[in-house]
């Protein structure tokens, strides 16, 4: 168990995963940064094209990859489809299976759901891996209560141990209408806390905002820190705390510092994957290759620019 006192070390000297590298590493991995592009299929969920109409769409949209949803792809296998059939489908289609998005409750303080929490995500961890999928999100689903950010960073540890088993590695993920984990500040506490090498954040634009983080707390991350960044833009014209996941709009077209939070995250260094989460739901009544299309062609524009 970690004492707080290694905690607070941790924070202060920084994780491997965390830790901002010096200037002149960041100027050489500026160089090396790479950007890909992919589609979370909450932006055309609205649709309902079904998994393989998600993929048809994304490839003929251009994106190099997908983040997939477990519902979805339980749904997919649950009509009578192979877990064999399910990955060709996806590799026909030349995408690369970047992330998935899931909801099991391992942070939770209840042992008994806990421990179902865990045995939820190593199952769904196993189908990602067969399905060459080897990221899956993490949030605080079902946390009812505030948290202990010490216990919830040993848990975190745990969660990583079962990622190493299965392959698939758990991102650290937080919402920022949750009221009890919505700031980058718990987020980087619990991955302090976990003091692992494979410790990573998903942050995503809307979410730093919803939660008043901000962006200048980026700059606290180097290259490993970040694999995934969920790309979207807020509104200016709703509060802060009435913002709600549908009010999200195409990244360059609200009021975030899009141009400083690429160039923090090309600073980072390293490959980054820039992935459109968007829940908008005048998108949703719209022809979804377009909606796709207008987010690429939204991100790839903004990313030429840093």
């Amino acid at each position: 168990m970690t004492s707080r006192r290694n905690a607070i070390k941790i924070l202060g000297m920084g994780a491997g995963a965390i830790v901002a590298p010096s200037s002149l590493h960041a100027e050489n991995l500026k160089e090396s940064t790479q950007f890909s592009f992919c589609l979370n299929t909450s932006t055309i969920m609205g649709q309902k094209p079904g998994l393989k109409g998600y993929l048809d769409i994304a490839a003929r949209a251009g994106y190099d990859g997908v983040e997939l949803w477990i519902r979805d792809l339980q749904e997919y296998i649950g009509a009578g489809n192979s877990v064999a059939s399910l990955k060709r489908l996806i590799d026909d289609h030349g995408l690369k299976f970047e992330n998935a998005i899931g909801f099991a409750p391992w942070m939770v303080d209840d042992d008994a759901k806990r421990k179902a929490g865990f045995e939820q995500m190593e199952k769904e961890m196993n189908l990602l891996s067969d399905l060459g999928c080897t990221r899956v999100a993490a949030p605080a689903a079902g946390v009812d209560a505030p948290l202990d950010l010490f216990k919830a960073g040993e848990r975190y540890k745990a969660l990583l141990d079962l990622g190493r088993k299965t392959g698939v590695m758990p991102q650290l993920e937080f919402w920022g209408a949750f009221p009890f984990f919505n700031h980058l500040g718990q987020v980087l506490m619990v991955a302090a806390v976990a003091n692992d090498k494979d410790a990573r954040i998903l942050p995503d634009v809307y979410h730093l905002f919803r939660g008043g983080s901000g962006y200048e707390g980026l700059k606290m991350l180097s290259g490993e820190a970040v694999e995934v960044f969920h790309m979207n833009d807020f509104v200016s014209s709703i509060p802060r705390e009435k913002q709600e996941d549908k009010d999200r709009v195409y990244p360059g077209d609200g009021a975030a510092p899009i141009p400083q939070i690429l160039s923090e995250l090309k600073r980072m260094g390293g490959k980054k994957v820039l992935s459109l989460e968007l829940f908008n739901q005048d998108y949703w009544k719209q022809d979804p290759l377009l909606v796709a299309k207008t987010g690429l062609e939204k991100m790839k524009a903004l990313a030429a620019q840093v």
